[in-house]
C-alpha cells in the first residue's frame, strides 16, 4: 500500500490527475489527509483498474439486441448529420443570396452617384457658359479645330494652332493677345500663316516665326 499525492498517484497509475479526481469522487480510490495534505491510497494498480472496470461496466445485453441498439444509434446519428448538412446548405445559400443583393445595391448606389455627379457637372458647365459667352465660343472653336485636324492628317504632323502653341509657352494673357493680333495683321500678306475659319495655324517645322513671336 502506498500513500501518494494526487500528482504522484497519476504518474504511478499512468492516468491524468483529472482521472484521479474522478476515481476519488466515485470512491474507487481511498483518500487520507495527513498534515493537511490529501494523499491517495494506492494498494494495487491492477486491482484498482479491475474495480474501475467493474463499477462502470455497461449492462450486458444479448448479441442481437446490442447490434440492434448500435444500428438505431447509427441511424439517429445519420439523421442528425443529414439535418445539419441540409441546414448548412440552406444557410450558405441564404448568405450567398444576401451577398449578391448587397453587391447589386452597392453597384446601384455608385451608378446613381455617378449620374448625379454628371448632372451636377453639366449644370455647372451650362451655368458657367451662360455667364461667360467667350468661354462658350472658345469651346466651339476648339471643337471645330479638332474636327478639322482629325480630317486632315497633314495638320496632325505639321500644323499647330497658334493659340495652342502660345498657351504651351506659359505666356500671360496680354502677351498672347498681342501676338495673336500681330499674326492677324499679317494674315493677308504673310504666306507662312495658314488660316482655317477664324483660326491661325503655324508650321514650326517649315518656317521661322521669331519675328512675329517676339514679346
Amino acid at each position: 500500500m502506498k500513500k501518494l499525492t494526487i500528482s504522484d498517484a497519476a504518474s504511478f497509475l499512468g492516468i491524468s490527475k483529472e482521472a484521479i479526481h474522478n476515481r476519488i469522487r466515485r470512491g474507487s480510490l481511498e483518500v487520507v489527509v495527513e498534515d493537511g495534505v490529501k494523499l491517495v491510497v494506492v494498494r494495487d494498480e491492477k486491482k484498482a483498474s479491475i474495480q474501475e472496470t467493474k463499477n462502470h461496466k455497461p449492462a450486458q445485453v444479448s448479441g442481437d439486441r446490442y447490434s440492434n441498439f448500435l444500428e438505431e444509434q447509427n441511424a439517429r446519428l445519420q439523421q442528425k448529420i443529414d439535418t445539419l448538412e441540409q441546414e448548412t446548405r440552406s444557410l450558405r445559400d441564404q448568405k450567398e443570396q444576401l451577398l449578391i443583393e448587397e453587391k447589386r445595391k452597392i453597384e446601384q448606389i455608385y451608378r446613381d452617384k455617378d449620374e448625379q455627379l454628371k448632372n451636377i457637372i453639366n449644370a455647372i458647365s451650362k451655368k458657367y457658359m451662360l455667364q461667360n459667352p467667350e468661354y462658350k465660343e472658345e469651346c466651339k472653336e476648339e471643337h471645330i479645330e479638332a474636327q478639322i485636324e482629325d480630317k486632315n492628317p497633314l495638320y496632325d504632323n505639321r500644323l499647330i494652332s497658334l493659340k495652342k502653341y502660345l498657351k504651351s509657352q506659359n505666356l500671360s494673357k496680354k502677351e498672347i493677345k498681342d501676338i495673336i493680333d500681330r499674326f492677324k495683321s499679317k494674315v493677308q500678306t504673310d504666306s507662312r500663316i495658314v488660316t482655317i475659319g477664324k483660326k491661325c495655324y503655324i508650321d514650326m517645322q517649315k518656317y521661322d516665326y521669331s519675328d512675329l513671336l517676339k514679346y
